[in-house]
């Protein structure tokens, strides 16, 4: 585990040294190479130390946040280009990166939820120093407040359960029936993920954030609450079976609601930001279920919609950076100009619809397995939302790629290489894994 941790502190020094955002990416490389050269055991915990170890669920996570901070960064090259406090940029995506790694590695839960807490206050700068519009201050206090509001009462939860069980190591630790602690665990972690009713921050925090910002929200923060709930739930285990029907109602309710929402946006990010809330209430159904399917389904959506989701606010960005506009109806007719452009756009919403060989459909399927043998009432919703998922992917390809473009489009600079590259380094691994997929089956 240290030579992870050494690795990232060994990445500051070189960028105080050196100005060249390459030698990051590269450096990331390494280190998602390193990671697959890891041995760990799919079911049990290895690499055991005093508060850090490692088992598929943290390895798949901590490749998946390296992944997208490496993106993040190929991403962000205009904020290199206009010197808009650069290096102070790459130090906070290095230290967000840093605390992730350290959040999936803890198996202490004190330190979980420090570092689970610490974590938002990079994503709080980015959004406050490179956000867009005037709003940025106000979606930082959403994004501060909401997540804050329903995590300080956890703080009080660890105490209650170090009273309880003399020890704070996740795994010595099990079923505790406390309703209040069961409400306390849960609502810390829905906001996270997050859950409607409680997703406001979210749609704010992305539609102000800058590029980097959006794709570590929907690529690895949305995912801090999945985690929690897969490793916590086991404190509450009575109170889990006896009460996640209702969690799983509203959830369900919510995804069907806010797919018929994405029907009548115009703004790109906030369609993509609401599409998010989608897929992240059927991760919910599926944890809830407390079956095996749900918790496999979980992960696998987990780590898809965290690919698909981050490669899509890529391809508004591109978009956002020639015309200075999400509004689709500004962005008409992109196939017109940029075919190959357009050939990007078709492969990413595909894998947000679930299409084969997406890592999505793997994901969804199970989850469907898991949310209609758990109540078989819930499946009537469940169609619903998996239409409306189609259709509102589909209202944002034929929008952006279809009809007669405007005068401005004139300006239009082609895409680069560069851009090129990140399209493909979202999409590869998302199906490719597809063939590795009995590494999550097992």
């Amino acid at each position: 585990m240290l030579d992870l941790l050494m690795y990232v502190f060994f990445m500051i020094f070189i960028m105080i040294m050196m100005n060249n955002w390459w030698i990051y990416m590269n450096m990331m490389n390494i280190m998602v190479l390193l990671m697959m050269m890891k041995n760990f055991n799919n079911l049990y915990f290895v690499n055991f130390s005093m508060n850090f170890s490692m088992d598929l669920l943290s390895w798949s996570l901590i490749v998946l946040s390296i992944w997208v901070c490496l993106l993040m960064i190929m991403a962000s090259l205009k904020i290199n280009f206009m010197s808009m406090y650069n290096n102070f940029f790459i130090f906070n995506i290095i230290i967000l990166m840093f605390l992730l790694i350290l959040i999936f590695l803890s198996m202490n839960i004190f330190m979980f939820y420090l570092f689970f807490e610490v974590s938002l206050i990079p994503v709080f700068l980015m959004i406050l120093g490179w956000g867009g519009q005037v709003e940025r201050v106000q979606a930082g206090l959403y994004l501060l407040f909401y997540t804050l509001f329903f995590s300080l009462p956890l703080l009080i939860g660890l105490v209650y359960v170090y009273l309880m069980k003399n020890t704070m190591i996740i795994y010595l630790i099990n079923n505790l029936d406390s309703f209040l602690l069961y409400m306390i665990l849960m609502l810390s972690f829905l906001v996270k993920m997050p859950m409607f009713l409680i997703h406001l921050w979210l749609l704010k925090a992305h539609v102000e954030a800058p590029i980097a910002g959006s794709m570590i929200l929907a690529g690895v923060m949305l995912k801090l609450g999945g985690y929690g709930l897969m490793r916590l739930s086991s404190f509450v285990m009575m109170n889990c079976s006896l009460m996640n029907f209702y969690f799983m109602f509203i959830s369900l309710f919510g995804g069907f609601i806010m797919s018929l929402i994405c029907l009548v946006q115009i703004d790109m990010k906030l369609l993509i930001a609401m599409s998010s809330v989608v897929h992240m209430s059927m991760v919910i159904m599926g944890l809830m279920s407390m079956m095996y399917w749900g918790f496999l389904g979980g992960l696998i959506l987990m780590l898809g919609h965290g690919l698909a989701s981050s490669g899509m606010f890529s391809l508004a960005n591109v978009l956002y950076e020639r015309l200075s506009s999400r509004s689709l109806i500004m962005n008409k007719g992109s196939l017109s100009i940029n075919s190959i452009f357009s050939m990007w756009w078709f492969l990413l919403i595909c894998c947000n619809m679930a299409v084969p060989p997406s890592m999505n459909l793997l994901g969804e399927i199970s989850l469907m397995f898991s949310i209609v043998n758990y109540s078989w009432g819930l499946m009537y919703l469940l169609m619903l939302i998996t239409m409306f998922g189609a259709i509102y992917n589909l209202y944002l390809f034929s929008y952006t790629q279809h009809g007669q473009f405007i005068l401005t489009v004139y300006s239009y600079v082609n895409m680069n290489i560069r851009e090129y590259l990140l399209m493909f380094l979202h999409w590869l691994p998302l199906n490719v894994l597809m063939l590795k997929i009995d590494l999550f089956c097992l």
